[in-house]
């Protein structure tokens, strides 16, 4: 199923620009300008509005684009169910993943799938959970692994990994990590975040998905907080938390092997978010698929 003059257009759309286009399909501008003209001749009507810096979609465009992007969809799923049906044996799977711990996840699956499915060639592809949504969302990710609240959650299909905790975080030399002997059973004491209404924070920005759950920490709590400086990274907040300078909030999965000079307070709340694998309502998930995720189930499922 021959599509590449598709990918030709939908690459143009995607950079707003024929020569960007050009030098990411790696040919020649011309070339792609002619694959252009013949399908706009073929059509009748133009499917770009052109200037020098910046092309954007006419409204034939808009209607070509959307409905490229599922013929490529059906693509896809076509080859992977004729690929299953061929036990698995060649195929291309794209995983998405966050910053942070995604990779190290990624990894520890990785090894395993690659022994069950050495002719599948993994695309893992890093960003924040917003913008991973929009790629299952739009057939471009085959699934994604994502830390979310209910509230972030889209019309895609989530299958929850794990559930962990949000943790308030302090230099061990702060006056009040003093406070921080657990009561009997319990490996952190618990601490008012109202505590800290005077310290500088370091946090997540404002993409994060974790950044909903802070905000409704500190709305609790009564006061904003003093933010030193934002960061879409967790490991910049246990750096800086090793420079006391500031406070943090840190999900379990950066509390569980807590570095030195870092200490870490229960919440009264003990808010918590979800580690899950999404993928598109109603797309062919294919076996190469469902085992990475029961991979991933298998190897964080019970963190």
């Amino acid at each position: 199923m021959d599509t590449k003059q598709i990918e030709y257009i939908l690459k143009i759309a995607e950079e707003n620009n024929i020569t960007r286009a050009a030098n990411k399909l790696y040919i020649t501008q011309s070339a792609l300008n002619q694959q252009l003209l013949k399908l706009e001749k073929e059509l009748g009507t133009p499917l770009f509005h052109r200037s020098r810096t910046n092309w954007h979609l006419t409204e034939a465009g808009e209607i070509y684009v959307q409905n490229a992007k599922e013929v490529l969809r059906i693509k896809r799923d076509t080859y992977q169910r004729i690929n299953d049906l061929a036990e698995g044996r060649y195929g291309h799977l794209s995983v998405g993943f966050t910053a942070g711990r995604g990779i190290t996840m990624f990894t520890a699956a990785y090894t395993t799938f690659h022994q069950l499915y050495p002719n599948i060639i993994v695309e893992p592809r890093e960003g924040v959970v917003r913008d991973l949504q929009k790629l299952l969302a739009q057939g471009d990710l085959d699934i994604g692994f994502l830390t979310l609240t209910d509230a972030d959650r889209t019309g895609d299909v989530y299958e929850t990994i794990y559930t962990e905790e949000l943790f308030l975080a302090v230099p061990s030399v702060h006056p009040i990590a003093a406070a921080s002997t657990p009561p009997p059973g319990e490996r952190f004491a618990t601490l008012d975040v109202r505590a800290l209404r005077y310290e500088p924070f370091v946090l997540m920005d404002k993409r994060s998905t974790m950044r909903t759950m802070i905000d409704q920490i500190f709305a609790e709590g009564g006061f904003e907080p003093q933010i030193l400086f934002e960061t879409g990274n967790n490991h910049t907040i246990l750096s800086m938390l090793q420079t006391n300078l500031c406070c943090g909030i840190l999900t379990y999965y950066y509390v569980k092997d807590l570095p030195e000079g870092i200490t870490c307070f229960h919440l009264p709340s003990r808010p918590t978010w979800e580690f899950t694998a999404s993928y598109k309502r109603g797309r062919y998930l294919s076996d190469a698929a469902r085992c990475f995720i029961d991979l991933m189930k298998a190897q964080w499922g019970d963190s």
